[in-house]
C-alpha cells in the first residue's frame, strides 16, 4: 500500500513517500530536498497529514537526532525495500544528506 504525506495546512499536495516501522514508530526520508518539498515544509509548519487509502490522519513531525536510530532506520529501509530496481534509492535515502532529514511522524493528539 502506498502511503503519502501532506505537510503544513497550505496548498501543499500529497506526496508518495517511503516509509518504514522501526519500534512501531513511523519514519520517512527526504530524497529530493528541494526547498519546496515536505521536509522545509514540516521544518516551517510542524503540522501535516499521513494518508493510508482513503483514510487522513493528522501527524506532527519529529526530527531525528540520534545516529542509533537514524541507522535503525537505513537498516528498515534495506529490509523492506530490497528489490533490484529499489537499492539505488535505498542507498540514496540512507547516504548523509537523506539520512539528516529522517523524520518520524507522530498522530496529533
Amino acid at each position: 500500500m502506498v502511503v503519502g504525506i501532506k505537510a503544513g495546512r497550505g496548498r501543499h499536495r500529497v506526496l508518495p513517500v517511503w516509509a518504514v516501522v522501526v519500534s512501531h514508530r513511523v519514519f520517512i526520508r527526504s530524497w529530493s530536498l528541494k526547498p519546496t518539498g515536505w521536509h522545509f515544509v514540516f521544518r516551517r509548519y510542524r503540522v501535516g497529514s499521513l494518508h493510508v487509502g482513503n483514510r487522513a490522519i493528522p501527524i506532527r513531525p519529529v526530527f531525528i537526532r540520534s545516529e542509533r536510530l537514524k541507522s535503525a532506520v537505513s537498516r528498515a529501509y534495506a529490509e523492506k525495500y530490497h528489490t533490484p530496481g529499489s537499492r539505488r534509492f535505498v542507498k540514496d535515502l540512507s547516504g548523509k544528506k537523506s539520512r539528516d532529514t529522517t523524520t518520524e511522524l507522530v498522530p496529533q493528539r
